[in-house]
């Protein structure tokens, strides 16, 4: 009978294989197995699942992209078409064109009214003023000197002065002639009003009153030196524009006008001149000036 084989190099059920022994078969005696294991479903799931997050991703990026591109044409085009109404709109304004009335009228008035600022002195009041003399010759006024720029309400008397300031007068300026004769002293003096409208309604308050008006200004040393408000022998003013012209005139050699006697008639020639005195530098001043036919001159 043949020996039983021995069992002792078998792993046991249930028992761990004796030290040292090895598997007949040549696999572990262990219960792990040594083959590798295939990837499970739920790998591949979240590796779809990955892919697709990827793919939206990208797909809200190209959108997200398409967007912006088409915001930013939108913007581009809204400012191309700002950017070429504004030039149109610019050379419109700006292309030369014909006056019209209106516009012909406020260049007028413009041009005059800061005429007493943009002129020289010697251009408001002139060297020389022509004049009728008797028998309608023409003479001429020679200036003595020009009093310095002031407050209207101190070239002049305080119940002219009341009505001035009441409407807006913005200064005063004066001058001091004398005949060709050198008989007769003239003060000039203008108030320059805010604007013509003003100085309509100025001159509708101010009083028929000869004897109130411009005062005098007298240059020591010259034949004006002795006229002073009290040899005034006579006062009155013209309009002209945005200004109010007053003339006032006395005799050189002094005499008062209290010192005249009621039944002694004044020079003939005397009251003539000074007020043709006044009326030229008004019209210097509110002569209309040549108005271009053109927004930019004389081509339209």
């Amino acid at each position: 009978m043949r020996g039983r084989r021995s069992t002792t190099g078998l792993p046991r059920a249930g028992g761990e294989p004796p030290e040292g022994r090895r598997n007949p078969l040549g696999a572990g005696t262990g219960r792990r197995s040594r083959v590798p294991s295939w990837p499970g479903a739920n790998s591949r799931g979240r590796t779809a699942a990955k892919e697709r997050a990827e793919q939206v991703a990208l797909q809200q990026g190209v959108r997200y992209r398409r967007m912006f591109v088409a915001l930013l044409g939108v913007i581009v085009a809204v400012s191309a078409v700002v950017v070429l109404f504004g030039t149109v709109g610019l050379f419109t304004e700006t292309r030369s064109r014909p006056l019209t009335p209106a516009e012909q009228n406020r260049y007028k008035d413009e041009e005059i009214a800061r005429r007493w600022q943009a002129w020289p002195v010697t251009g408001v009041f002139p060297d020389e003023v022509k004049y009728l003399g008797l028998d309608r010759a023409q003479q001429y006024a020679r200036r003595v000197g020009i009093a310095p720029e002031t407050d209207c309400g101190k070239g002049v008397d305080a119940s002219v002065a009341g009505v001035l300031d009441s409407h807006g007068c913005v200064t005063m300026l004066r001058a001091t002639y004398v005949d060709q004769t050198a008989a007769f002293v003239i003060t000039v003096g203008v108030a320059v009003l805010k604007d013509e409208e003003s100085r309509v309604s100025a001159g509708e308050e101010l009083t028929q009153d000869d004897r109130v008006g411009v005062l005098p200004v007298a240059f020591p040393g010259t034949v004006s030196e002795r006229f002073g408000p009290d040899q005034r022998q006579r006062t009155g003013w013209v309009g002209a524009g945005p200004y109010l012209v007053f003339s006032t005139a006395g005799y050189a050699d002094g005499r008062t006008r209290a010192a005249v006697p009621p039944e002694e008639i004044l020079h003939s020639e005397l009251w003539p001149a000074a007020k043709s005195v006044g009326n030229q530098i008004a019209y210097f001043l509110a002569d209309p000036p040549k108005v271009p036919p053109c927004t930019q001159g004389n081509v339209c």
